[in-house]
């Protein structure tokens, strides 16, 4: 391996390279533990022993996860073919044993509208999948933490720990069906804005109701005091709730396109300057992107110029 990778204290321990690279691989120790099968703490004492028997160190430990020094650069270069051809004739095969999944995270109605619909074909090419649906500020910690390899995140991360492309632009509409939208006086609303919306009630995903207070902000330029009359978790339930007849709400408009073209949901207001969110796909920075992670990324990114 280069005479600059050793101190003169002999042969390294298989076990060590075969954990330091799963670590250098996954971007922290957590991840790097859950491919090798061991505990965080069993993963950081063999690290500690290959810093000290190569006596330079591999990583830099920031707040979540790892970054690589030149070494470990070094090291992982020249580990990574022989490891996985090791790996595979212990497995009993003659090629590189397979990747581990790609763990992908995201909103759920994000995932199931969008995302798994673009990953589909990657299946057939051997790509696996495990895909959690959650709350954007509980994803991004579980990248930074190396739960997740890829965050489609709501926002955009902040900090130096993680990378994020802008991946797609969601317009909010305000909607309701028929019913609700006959008892709605449309000139009052484009005229005195949200007070002709007083006694309406109001269908949101979560108790602090980010969106709708962001569209009141940003067409009424009134804050948002009432009450949700009903919360539920998946904008695909708020949807069906509204199509029902619960109330009134704010959807990205590419969740409802169908509903709107067959009438059953109702455009209340059609502002000129309509508020947007702009998602993000998040990764951690320096870490070694896998083949099928790259596979993932990549193609989240080329369904987004399509959306």
């Amino acid at each position: 391996m280069g005479n600059r990778l050793f101190n003169g204290n002999g042969p390294l321990d298989l076990g060590q390279l075969r954990t330091f690279l799963a670590v250098y691989r996954a971007g922290s120790l957590t991840a790097g533990a859950r491919l090798v099968g061991l505990s965080q703490p069993t993963v950081t004492t063999q690290l500690k022993a290959l810093e000290e028997r190569l006596g330079r160190p591999l990583f830099e430990r920031l707040p979540r996860g790892v970054a690589p020094t030149p070494v470990a650069d070094e090291l992982a270069a020249r580990l990574a073919t022989p490891m996985d051809l090791l790996e595979a004739i212990a497995g009993g095969g003659t090629e590189p044993a397979a990747e581990p999944p790609v763990h992908l995270a995201g909103p759920a109605e994000t995932l199931a509208v969008f995302a798994m619909p673009a990953l589909a074909p990657l299946v057939e090419h051997g790509v696996r999948m495990r895909v959690t649906a959650g709350l954007t500020d509980d994803l991004l910690a579980g990248l930074r933490a190396g739960t997740y390899d890829l965050v489609i995140s709501t926002i955009r991360p902040r900090g130096r720990a993680l990378l994020a492309e802008p991946l797609v632009d969601e317009e909010f509409v305000l909607v309701a069906a028929p019913t609700w939208a006959a008892r709605v006086d449309a000139d009052r609303l484009r005229s005195e804005g949200a007070e002709a919306l007083a006694g309406v009630p109001l269908i949101a995903y979560a108790e602090d109701v980010p969106i709708l207070r962001r569209y009141w902000r940003h067409v009424f330029d009134t804050r948002l005091t009432a009450e949700p009359a009903v919360v539920v978790p998946d904008l695909r339930a708020v949807r069906s709730a509204v199509v029902a007849g619960a109330g009134v709400s704010v959807l990205p408009r590419y969740l409802c396109t169908v509903e709107l073209a067959a009438g059953t949901l109702v455009p209340l207001l059609e502002p000129d300057d309509a508020p947007i969110n702009t998602g993000y796909l998040a990764q951690r920075a320096g870490a070694h992107v896998l083949p099928h992670v790259a596979l993932v990324r990549d193609r989240l990114l080329a369904a987004a110029k399509h959306c």
